[in-house]
């Protein structure tokens, strides 16, 4: 059964070849692993040695003492040439030295269990690791940085006051006085209007984690995959002459302005016998109506027709997109040529785009928000209680209440069960 006090193993870089690769051993055992499989073995904290490894290959090993580690245990970092033989090689030499293998996420849940971070800045490990787009990683890293971690603690802090006043109050009032209910509301308003700030950014941490969503429909043939392929500068979408060539829909992620957009290419709408096709259709409908945005496609030469014309009023954000343009001037629409690139310049600067998000310095996530609104209707309650005649001690148990779903956000009263969902959705190594 593992164990937090294993001594484990796992490349933290990428797989495939490399020209380097780095395998991290942390644990109680670390150094006498490495000793066995690497030498000369000369620790000395933070400082490289260059050697060779048991089975021939040669690089650096740089040792960490205790409390100083990306884990906060003994710790040693192998850098080795990066091809798959040895670094398998170096793998099983380590496992066969004492170590076992890392499971996915478990470097990042020691640092958090042993104090290095909080469950935010862990969080931000993974969001730094798949970052696609430089708003991104730019929020990552002020993520892994505490950005988060300090306005919860200050609101945990206004709770805790608030809480420590009210006990006060209810233990030794006759030595300290009634409680200051009004002042006690005012301080929790306070920490509520905290939270709610923090849950207006959930929006834009949504469309920085996951892209704006914008779905391109229209009839067949008004060329839906062309103008994809164009945006991306590949075929990735497959192009005929043939009317219901797309079956399903098809999902890439671009980066407008720093903001990740994930384009959707999807079946052309029309009435079909084909039940594959039909099937098509019906995801074209679903992804529609859950887009961000919908760009229609129409052929300029053709022009839109009174289905099309119902299809955009039943959308809610939408741009009409007149394709083929070099073919045909269009009487509606923005005018675009996925033959030439015409246009696609300004279709791309014409998205609905909140341009403010990618410099936003703070963006919870689902997890976090469930949470926030959990805290803010404890807090309420409490600030409702406070208001009217009841009784101190039951303040005293709302606010106990919301101080420990505060904590769940950054670590400090989570549950295993909760931690091991969090650290389950890492890769092997980090």
């Amino acid at each position: 059964m593992a164990s937090h006090f294993d001594t484990i193993v796992a490349p933290i870089t990428g797989s495939g070849s490399a020209a380097v690769v780095v395998v991290r051993i942390s644990g109680p055992g670390a150094w006498a692993v490495a000793s066995q499989v690497f030498s000369p073995w000369m620790p000395e904290p933070m400082r490289a040695v260059y050697g060779r490894y048991r089975h021939g290959d040669d690089g650096i090993a740089l040792p960490f003492a205790e409390g100083h580690s990306y884990t906060g245990e003994e710790a040693v970092e192998l850098s080795i040439h990066g091809s798959p033989a040895s670094l398998r090689r170096l793998v099983e030499d380590c496992l066969a030295a004492g170590a076992r293998m890392a499971e996915p996420g478990e470097f990042t849940q020691r640092a958090f269990l042993n104090g290095r971070i909080d469950l935010t800045q862990a969080e931000a490990v993974r969001d730094t690791i798949e970052a696609r787009t430089e708003a991104q990683l730019r929020l990552a890293n002020l993520q892994r940085e505490g950005s988060l971690r300090r306005r919860m603690n200050s609101i945990r802090e206004i709770v805790a006051k608030t809480l420590a006043a009210v006990e006060a109050s209810v233990d030794f009032s006759e030595e300290i006085g009634e409680l200051d209910r009004p002042a006690a509301s005012a301080r929790l308003r306070k920490a509520i209007r905290e939270i709610e700030a923090l849950l207006e950014t959930a929006a834009a941490s949504r469309i920085l984690r996951q892209g704006v969503r914008v779905a391109i429909v229209g009839p067949p043939n008004a060329g839906k995959s062309s103008l994809l392929n164009a945006i991306l500068g590949s075929d990735r979408a497959i192009v005929t002459e043939i009317p219901g060539t797309t079956r399903d829909f098809v999902e890439e992620q671009i980066e407008v302005g720093g903001i990740p957009v994930v384009l959707i290419d999807t079946a052309g709408l029309r009435d079909s016998d084909d039940r594959v096709e039909s099937l098509g259709i019906q995801r074209s409908r679903a992804v529609a109506a859950g887009a961000d945005h919908v760009w229609y496609v129409i052929d300029a030469s053709v022009g839109a027709s009174p289905e099309d014309d119902a299809a955009l009023a039943a959308l809610p954000s939408s741009t009409l997109i007149a394709n083929k343009c070099d073919l045909a001037k269009p009487a509606r629409g923005l005018a675009v040529s996925a033959s030439t690139g015409a246009g696609i310049a300004e279709l791309l600067r014409s998205l609905p785009l909140d341009r403010d998000v990618a410099h936003r310095e703070i963006a919870i996530n689902s997890r976090h928000a469930e949470l926030l609104q959990e805290a803010r209707h404890l807090l309420e309650l409490a600030v409702a209680t406070l208001d009217s005649d009841r009784p101190d001690d039951l303040v005293s148990v709302l606010l106990q209440e919301a101080l420990s779903t505060l904590g769940q956000i950054t670590g400090e009263t989570a549950s295993p069960d909760m931690i091991a969902r969090i650290f389950a959705d890492f890769c092997i190594g980090k």
